[in-house]
């Protein structure tokens, strides 16, 4: 692993497994949780699936973003339209740093058609808004990167509005998340239980919004889900690499034909 420095004071950390040969190889960005106050790229959840998934053949890169909320509330007194510039922070230092990876002179060895992003929490909303929200007013002056997202993984995640996803920036997706999560909502429910008249009212769509969505467009996900769970499953979904990686491989094989829902319990839970 080495950590680069990909814009302004933000690093990334880079896993890939050296080979003799120059081959191009499906690179991983990899976004971690901490409802933008918190969280580390190089947390043991994020470092331990980075060096699985490398193992693989994937390069991984597990990185910064800004923590715009370090100290100060993410919650129902944060107001909506800071929560929007919170999100909208957090798209561009995704698309900075596919944008490093695929245009630095450094030997990354980036295939650039071959893209996946994976996201926890507040990683996984950036992931999904920067799929989905390009084209919104808010999201539109981006830097975005001249790259080939073939598809997503998202712990515990949802989108500002599942009406941009549409048949042109569809990709397959993996989800792992609790049905009674209150943080982020399953379905479409605002942004941490927030009253309508709190100043941090913002409705999100989970991944049971999205799936509609996708249906109507025929597109391919799958989703893992916990009856009974919250918002652990932003730090559960690490303790399912062979699932991670199984949904990979098939996006990469082009057999990522699905639309599936299947029950999930939490590891601990299994053990009992």
């Amino acid at each position: 692993m080495k950590t680069y420095n990909y814009a302004d004071t933000l690093l990334l950390d880079y896993y890939t497994i050296p080979t003799d040969t120059f081959k191009m190889k499906p690179t991983i960005l990899l976004v971690h949780g901490g409802g933008f106050t918190a969280g580390q790229r190089n947390g043991g959840d994020e470092k331990g699936l980075s060096k699985y998934l490398a193992r693989l053949g994937f390069n991984v890169a597990s990185i910064d973003y800004r923590l715009s909320r370090k100290g100060k509330s993410f919650g129902c007194d944060c107001a909506t339209s800071i929560k929007m510039n919170t999100y909208t922070e957090a798209v561009a230092d995704l698309s900075k740093a596919i944008n490093y990876l695929t245009k630095s002179a450094k030997p990354f060895r980036v295939d650039s058609s071959k893209i996946f992003l994976i996201g926890s929490s507040a990683g996984a909303e950036t992931v999904l808004n920067f799929l989905f929200m390009r084209y919104d007013y808010r999201f539109k002056d981006l830097p975005y990167p001249d790259a080939t997202i073939l598809g997503a993984i998202s712990l515990s995640g949802a989108v500002v509005d599942e009406n941009n996803i549409y048949a042109g920036n569809k990709v397959p997706l993996l989800f792992f998340h609790g049905m009674k999560d209150t943080v982020v909502p399953y379905g479409t429910s605002a942004h941490r239980n927030c009253a309508t008249t709190d100043v941090g009212y913002l409705n999100l769509n989970g991944p049971k919004s999205i799936t509609e969505r996708l249906s109507d467009l025929d597109g391919n996900y799958k989703v893992y889900h916990d009856t009974e769970g919250g918002h652990e499953w932003a730090s559960l979904g690490f303790d399912f690499p062979e699932l991670i990686s199984d949904f990979l491989e098939q996006v990469l094989n082009g057999e990522a034909t699905m639309r599936d829902f299947e029950t999930i319990i939490s590891p601990v839970e299994s053990k009992e």
